[in-house]
């Protein structure tokens, strides 16, 4: 008898394909990052795409996809900033809610900088590693496992920001109820730790982060992403 067990991997909240979970991460990856024109230019194309998932997360897709058909690219690019530039609770950089910019972060980040590496790719200079629509893209296209496991670690964040942009009404809420749907169920342990992270608030001791910022080769393959 073997003395070997292989670890099972946790299933998700929604029951869902590979296939399925993979194309939420994309999409995901899409919607969270700048509204470019070239996303804008895909939306018909995304749509039809998010068609194709269950009934537990396409309506929390179909939200956003209908905000980006019916908003002017003006309005979406200052809603953008607005939401995830001017407010330090609504960060889409994963570290920076237990880290701020301290010196603490630097090691953080170097966590997904080896993840990334493992898979064999470079990320580009114009992005740290934790933001969420690189990993999400990361995980779509490159390293399912790798980039799953770098979700579930931050599963604690994730749902914060979703409760964040709840809060505010954002149609970016939706997206990332859809990302939490393909991670597993949250634990006791996430909820306190979602508590610890909302009462404390980000660090404030100001660095630099350049020394951990990515190498320009980076998901070459993917820079008409933005």
């Amino acid at each position: 008898m073997s003395l070997l067990k292989l670890r099972r991997r946790p299933e998700p909240a929604v029951r869902m394909a590979e296939r399925e979970r993979r194309l939420v991460w994309r999409l995901a990856a899409l919607l969270l990052d700048y509204p470019s024109r070239d996303t804008l230019a895909m939306v018909d194309q995304l749509s039809s795409a998010a068609d194709e998932l269950p009934d537990e997360v396409r309506p929390q897709l179909a939200g956003m996809l209908t905000h980006l058909r019916t908003t002017s690219p003006i309005d979406l690019a200052a809603d953008y900033v607005a939401t995830f530039d001017m407010r330090r609770r609504a960060s889409l950089h994963l570290t920076f809610y237990a880290y701020g910019d301290t010196r603490k972060r630097g090691m953080a980040l170097l966590r997904f900088k080896h993840a990334y590496r493992h898979a064999g790719v470079e990320l580009g200079d114009q992005e740290l590693p934790d933001h969420l629509p690189v990993l999400l893209e990361f995980a779509a296209t490159v390293d399912p496992i790798g980039g799953e496991r770098l979700l579930g670690e931050h599963l604690p964040v994730i749902e914060l920001l979703r409760l964040s942009l709840s809060d505010s009404g954002s149609p970016y809420a939706g997206v990332l109820g859809a990302v939490v749907a393909t991670l597993p169920p949250l634990t006791t342990a996430d909820r306190r730790r979602i508590a610890e992270l909302a009462a404390e608030g980000p660090p404030e001791e100001e660095v630099g982060l350049e020394p951990f910022s990515m190498d320009p080769t980076m998901f070459a393959q993917s820079e008409g992403r933005r």
